[in-house]
């Protein structure tokens, strides 16, 4: 049974962690390695929370179309585990699996658009 989802549907939210703040802003940072050359600037990335179903093509079409003027190099993904949390209870609870894309775009940005 395969369901047909829409670009809302496959792209819930743009992933706010440290470590995806540091990969979008690779570019102005200072931490550069020796691999990276000053005349081939590392590409913007974004992280962005998914839907489980999609696939990386759902997922590329879908930040094509809601971002215009964006170009996706190349899109990553990974299913993230949920991890177990307590409330007030000796057994603990879990929170929800999810899904997570890392998205390499080779022209624009969305830093304009959010």
């Amino acid at each position: 049974m395969s369901t047909r989802l829409n670009s809302f549907d496959v792209i819930k939210t743009l992933h706010m962690s440290e470590k995806a703040l540091d990969n979008k802003d690779l570019i102005n940072s200072q931490r550069r390695t020796a691999g990276m050359r000053e005349d081939r600037p590392p590409l913007p990335r974004y992280t962005f929370r998914v839907d489980r179903r999609a696939n990386k093509l759902q997922i590329r079409k879908a930040v094509e179309e809601l971002f215009p003027g964006v170009k996706v190099k190349s899109v990553n993904t990974m299913n993230m585990h949920g991890k177990p949390k307590r409330q007030q209870t000796r057994t603990p609870g879990y929170t929800s699996n999810w899904k997570k894309a890392i998205v390499t775009l080779k022209e624009g940005t969305i830093d304009e658009m959010i």
